[in-house]
């Protein structure tokens, strides 16, 4: 049965507990053993601890990974954090938030070179943008101007 990749035996009224062979069934993509009187620990697994806990809910007997509830025996690991090695949620997207400041600074600087070294080395370049720049600035006071006088003439009216 290790190739088997659905197993639903919700509903059952199954007592007893899990098998260890369950942990070697690595094709497993569906199991629901839900609501039925099953007891002890969920065989440790990639597969088993990979489903939802819902799955294995009505068994009240139950205990170990993904469920909440902890076997009999079990000890709590007590492990102290390494100072600096812990990051709270608040902790990472300051980092994140940094490192989009670092990465967009250095994107401008980079940018603000290749532009304005190109106009300080290269007098064609230079040329043509500020003839473009006094283009530019001609066309906007033209449309400023007429815009105004249209306003005039539709103020006095």
């Amino acid at each position: 049965m290790t190739e088997l990749q659905i197993l639903d035996l919700s509903k059952n009224s199954f007592s007893g507990g899990l098998p260890p062979s369950m942990s070697r069934m690595n094709f497993l993509n569906y199991l629901d053993v839900s609501h039925n009187n099953l007891s002890g620990r969920i065989p440790s697994g990639t597969q088993l601890q990979s489903f939802e806990p819902s799955r294995y809910i009505g068994n009240a007997e139950l205990c170990g990974p993904p469920l909440p509830k902890s076997c009999p025996g079990d000890k709590e690991l007590e492990v102290t954090p390494v100072v600096g090695e812990s990051k709270s949620d608040g902790e990472a997207i300051d980092e994140l938030m940094r490192w989009f400041y670092i990465g967009g600074a250095s994107g401008f600087v980079t940018a603000f070179c290749i532009v304005f070294g190109t106009l300080l080395l290269n007098r064609r370049a230079r040329y043509a943008f500020f003839r473009c720049q006094d283009s530019l600035k001609d066309w906007v006071y033209v449309k400023v101007a007429v815009f105004m006088a249209r306003w005039r003439r539709v103020a006095r009216a």
